[in-house]
């Protein structure tokens, strides 16, 4: 039987994919050239950004032992996972789905450094398994941070301040960072005498604030209405300063949860007094979705995404699992839904602009020599020879030009020009000139050589 075509699935800001049918399994992505180039911009941006903050990058293996990596992996994560056995050892291999415990299992040994604090950074895929109907993908692109060996309220500052800088170097101009503390949502469910089961459901529906299911748990668990109305009361908290007060009227002074509201106070006094109050959202309910999470939790969120673009916070226990205890903290960010979230009209601008260098074969040198130039400049460069040369030069750049779906052409060995000047074509619209010469709609003119990068850089400065 034969399968059906491949067809084009696009979605306006998303991935441009191609839906393959049964050639590609569900939830995995084959994102196309123009997407491509955006997304590795993105990365590489995000990345620069965290090295100015002293983030180094680390490479980590797709594949892991499940029984060297399932200590800092929770129950329903090691399910979701996809599992191999290797051929070699007999011994069973988990394809990544987390990158953090990673990171912890690799500082655990000792084979990062002994100097503390570290600061890490990473580009990874990672893959668990998600229904169809979750709206979720199986491969998800994701680049964060962790900062390891630091416990105090300037560090926790540190990587939120960290996440809203870089989200803003990328171009992403509105959202909000959901921040809470999980010991307060915790410490509410222990006190209200759920069973250790009971608690594990309830801080799963916490997670999604599906408050009418956190409901229905509090009441199998038996938990008292007054207990259960503090509960639901504290899921719902959000906003600025005076969501404290009312946490510390929950709290009604028991040590655990004072202390972590007292820590989290101390954050957001630093984030407010560094001018990122704008930006922040305090939400009693924050409890992220692993297990590993023990202090300051934060979601990022952006309008018209219905998830979150990322998240991290706190996990002083985690590397303790695999046998060395060293608090830490970091995020990640899906690649993905951030690319959803940008305006990629405006991310585009931010690129270095594109050309196709043409030029007639006798003059293959001059092609080559031009080429490179550019390239040398940071300017992507494509280059073509052609075989008209003279009057049908210039439509065959034009020509070429379109193929190419590039606007800005440089011709090389054009006549009426001298030995060290090339003629600039911007097309404008293509879909304007698709069909015709072009000749009418393209604005030409003579550059020197010497200039051409400093004039096509004016260009870019123009169009912005």
């Amino acid at each position: 039987m034969t399968s059906a075509p491949p067809t084009r699935r696009t979605s306006p800001g998303q991935f441009p994919l191609f839906h393959e049918h049964s050639l590609v399994p569900v939830g995995m992505a084959t994102i196309l050239p123009e997407a491509a180039r955006h997304v590795r911009h993105l990365e590489a941006e995000l990345l620069a950004y965290f090295s100015r903050f002293g983030y180094d990058e680390i490479i980590l293996p797709t594949f892991e032992y499940l029984d060297v990596l399932a200590p800092g992996l929770e129950s329903t994560l090691l399910e979701n996972s996809y599992k191999i056995v290797d051929r070699t050892t007999g011994r069973i291999l988990l394809l990544r789905p987390d990158v953090t415990a990673q990171i912890a299992r690799t500082v655990a040994m000792g084979m990062v450094g002994v100097h503390f604090p570290l600061r890490l950074s990473y580009r990874a895929t990672v893959f668990r398994y998600e229904p169809e109907h979750a709206g979720r993908d199986r491969e998800i692109f994701q680049v964060g941070v962790e900062l390891i060996g630091a416990d105090d309220p300037s560090a926790d500052s540190e990587i939120i301040m960290l996440l809203i800088e870089c989200l803003r170097q990328v171009g992403l101009r509105s959202f909000k960072i959901s921040l809470g503390h999980v010991g307060f949502f915790k410490g509410l469910l222990i006190r209200a005498g759920l069973s250790t089961e009971g608690r594990k459901r309830a801080e799963q529906a916490a997670s999604r604030k599906d408050v009418p299911r956190l409901g229905e748990i509090l009441s199998q668990e038996r938990v008292t209405k007054r207990s259960t109305h503090r509960i639901l009361e504290a899921l719902e908290l959000c906003g600025q300063a005076e969501v404290l007060s009312k946490g510390r009227a929950l709290a009604k002074g028991e040590r655990p949860l004072v202390e972590a509201l007292d820590r989290l106070a101390n954050v957001y006094r630093l984030l407010c007094a560094t001018g990122f109050q704008e930006a922040i959202l305090l939400d009693l309910g924050e409890f992220r979705g692993f297990d590993y999470y023990d202090g300051i939790v934060f979601d990022v969120f952006t309008g018209g995404i219905g998830v979150e673009l990322g998240g991290g916070g706190r996990y002083d226990h985690l590397i303790g699992r695999f046998g060395r205890n060293l608090p830490s903290t970091g995020f990640a960010l899906s690649v993905d839904r951030l690319f959803r979230g940008l305006n990629l009209s405006e991310t585009a601008k931010s690129l270095d602009p594109e050309v196709l260098v043409v030029a007639p074969l006798e003059e293959s040198t001059r092609l080559v020599s031009v080429a490179q130039q550019l390239r040398r400049g940071g300017i992507r460069t494509v280059q073509r020879s052609v075989d008209p040369s003279g009057r049908g030069l210039i439509g065959a750049a034009v020509k070429a030009g379109l193929e190419a779906e590039i606007e800005t052409i440089i011709v090389v060995g054009a006549d009426g020009l001298a030995s060290e000047q090339v003629l600039v074509l911007h097309q404008g619209d293509r879909r304007r000139v698709a069909g015709s010469s072009g000749r009418a709609h393209a604005r030409k003119r003579a550059v020197s050589v010497e200039g051409l990068i400093a004039s096509l850089r004016a260009d870019l400065e123009g169009a912005l």
